[in-house]
């Protein structure tokens, strides 16, 4: 093609032999001629954007054109994704919970929140009181398959002895002497399970394949035998059994018999009763200087505990008159042996 018949794409001028010509896409320009669209400037870097037939430079493309980034505010340059009423970069479009890039996974809106299906299922599963599976992420209608501190559906799994299919009720097999190490951290049916002879928890009803407490007829974890009334674990004490229920000694006396108002032991021998409690004979004294007494001692109630005769009367006056005035205005309270 002769110079001649060679004009610009933009004034329609002509080229002389000596003058620079810019060839894009098959269109030829003058270098001055080859200007933005929008601020008639020189594309920096030979760098431009082509939109409807006019060329435009990186900066004003974005202004006229290019979307904003619904999370990081920066102009959308390539690949968009509008949803959410927004405009978003692919790697800023993320699972609101798990942060996963959900261009090209899916999503759902869950209260103006973009989830991804998994999330989803667990965020409907937690308002629901239900549990999701940690395999597949399904929600898991019936009781759930505990294992190794996950829950799952129960038919992820077979027995790891007779193959079968596991439900809820399956036991995993922990610390048990005996078995192999590749047969520990596994999962068995029930029946399975049973044939291995492993006790089975009296309160919680599942294995004990560590320390076993026997009481009560039954097999119990440590931390699951427990004194009926306070529900305080016994861990090795002493336990006191009435009518099928365990008790700590306490309680056990407490309810069923007398204890001792100073040493708190279960009274063997003789019962001292004075000011509405329970002695030893020998531990029946005074609250103040420890003196020892017997029935034929005299003594005073001072703060529901007894006082001799000698330490009552080194009160003051006025404290002793108001003891005086409290015991008149009370009924008589007798000891007996």
């Amino acid at each position: 093609m002769s110079f001649s018949n060679m004009s610009c794409s933009r004034c329609g001028d002509g080229f002389d032999p000596h003058d620079k010509i810019v060839n894009s896409q098959g269109e030829l320009w003058h270098p001055q001629c080859f200007v933005c669209s929008q601020c008639f400037r020189p594309f920096p870097d030979g760098l431009f954007y082509e939109f409807e037939g006019r060329k435009y430079c990186e900066h004003d493309f974005q202004v006229l054109f290019a979307p904003c980034c619904g999370k990081c505010g920066e102009f959308v340059i390539g690949r968009v994704i509008k949803a959410m009423s927004a405009s978003w970069h692919p790697a800023c479009f993320c699972c609101a919970v798990c942060n996963k890039e959900l261009a090209d996974r899916g999503f759902v809106r869950n209260r103006n929140r973009a989830l991804c299906h998994e999330c989803n299922a667990a965020d409907k599963a937690v308002l629901s009181g239900r549990h999701i599976c940690f395999k597949c992420h399904g929600v898991i209608d019936d009781k759930p398959l505990r294992f190794r501190g996950e829950v799952y559906h129960g038919y992820h799994f077979n027995c790891t002895a007779c193959g079968i299919e596991l439900n809820s009720d399956a036991r995993e097999l922990k610390h048990r002497s005996g078995y192999t190490a590749n047969e520990m951290n596994e999962l068995y049916c029930l029946r399975c399970h049973d044939k291995m002879g492993i006790p089975i928890c009296g309160a919680c009803r599942r294995p004990i394949e560590e320390r076993v407490v026997t009481a009560l007829g039954k097999h119990w974890h440590v931390e699951h035998f427990v004194c009926a009334k306070c529900e305080k674990p016994f861990l090795g004490h002493r336990h006191y059994e009435r009518k099928g229920l365990a008790y700590c000694e306490t309680h056990y006396h407490q309810l069923f018999g007398n204890l001792c108002f100073v040493c708190n032991q279960v009274i063997s021998g003789d019962v001292f009763t004075a000011l509405n409690k329970a002695w030893c004979v020998h531990h029946f004294a005074c609250s103040f200087c420890d003196q020892k007494m017997t029935q034929k001692t005299k003594f005073y109630e001072c703060d529901l505990k007894p006082a001799c005769k000698k330490c009552y009367e080194k009160f003051p006056s006025e404290f002793r008159r108001r003891l005086r005035k409290a015991y008149d205005n009370t009924p008589k309270k007798s000891t007996s042996a």
